[in-house]
């Protein structure tokens, strides 16, 4: 039975077709059309599709409201993926009144079916305390699960309860263990936390050169403290080669994204650079700022 005669099945699957132009010229509108059909019929799948499509505004207009009807629609009979984005919309207050309870409740239900997302977001309110009371051991749980399925969010979160103590008998291996897996994904904030623990020695050997690698691919991602740690790295020679002008070009990019220390620390290596060098260094910031941090 085809879209045309009214198989919802395959009315989801053509307007799958169109939405991605895989075989056809890319129409969003048809896209929406055949969704709105398959999900009026109960197709759970199209239903959180046309969801989506609601929330990107993609050839209809950006509306929360019907994107919420519909991730509801499809929640409501346990569509994993609707039920994570349902909880996203009550966690934000899009489209709904913000209710931290609500987002828990949907973040379980997802979770519980084995949804990565779901379940490190569901780890984060337990941490947090938002919408359920505040609990370690409950987040650890979560947090792990997600984990131990790659989510890189997951594994950083899951490294910082480690390296914390949090829920779980503080051990530095593990956190460092996690963190690099997370930071192997490319998670700048993992390659950041990986980093300190190179440069601070905790459960892995002290490793100055490490911990630049680690700062500069977090750095060069935009993470703030990482522009500031690499700085550090530069004015001491630590890692790498004793560097003032590379020094005050990281300390200035990241006293400009908001970090205080960094002000300071750019305003003390000035002091004993030549004005040729303060020169050269805020040409080079203003390159790697244009570059969006990528090779400085």
């Amino acid at each position: 039975m085809s879209a045309e005669q009214g198989d919802a099945y395959a009315q989801n699957n053509l307007a799958i077709t169109y939405r991605k132009g895989s075989g056809v010229i890319q129409d969003y509108e048809k896209a929406v059309e055949w969704y709105r059909s398959s999900a009026e019929q109960g197709n759970v799948e199209a239903a959180s599709n046309l969801a989506l499509m609601y929330y990107k505004g993609e050839c209809v207009a950006q509306d929360y409201k019907n994107c919420v009807k519909w991730y509801r629609f499809s929640a409501a009979q346990g569509h994993a993926d609707a039920q994570f984005n349902l909880a996203l919309m009550y966690q934000d207050g899009e489209g709904v009144k913000q209710d931290y309870r609500e987002a828990v409740k949907w973040y379980r239900l997802s979770a519980e079916q084995g949804d990565a997302y779901a379940q490190n977001n569901l780890a984060f309110m337990h941490h947090k305390g938002d919408g359920i009371a505040q609990d370690n051991k409950e987040a650890l749980k979560w947090y792990r699960l997600s984990a131990e399925q790659g989510n890189a969010d997951a594994q950083n979160n899951l490294a910082v309860m480690y390296r914390k103590g949090e829920g779980v008998t503080q051990d530095y291996q593990e956190a460092a263990k996690w963190y690099r897996l997370s930071a192997k994904q490319g998670n700048p904030e993992a390659a950041s936390n990986l980093a300190l623990m190179y440069s601070k020695g905790r459960g892995v050997d002290k490793d100055d050169k490490e911990a630049v690698t680690w700062l500069r691919l977090s750095a060069e991602q935009g993470v703030v403290l990482a522009q500031n740690n690499l700085a550090v790295m530069y004015y001491n020679g630590e890692g790498i080669t004793q560097d003032d002008i590379y020094a005050y070009m990281w300390w200035n990019i990241a006293a400009a994204n908001g970090e205080s220390r960094a002000q300071e620390n750019r305003d003390i290596v000035a002091t004993r650079m030549t004005s040729s060098q303060l020169a050269e260094a805020q040409k080079l910031a203003r390159e790697c700022v244009a570059k969006d941090y990528r090779g400085c």
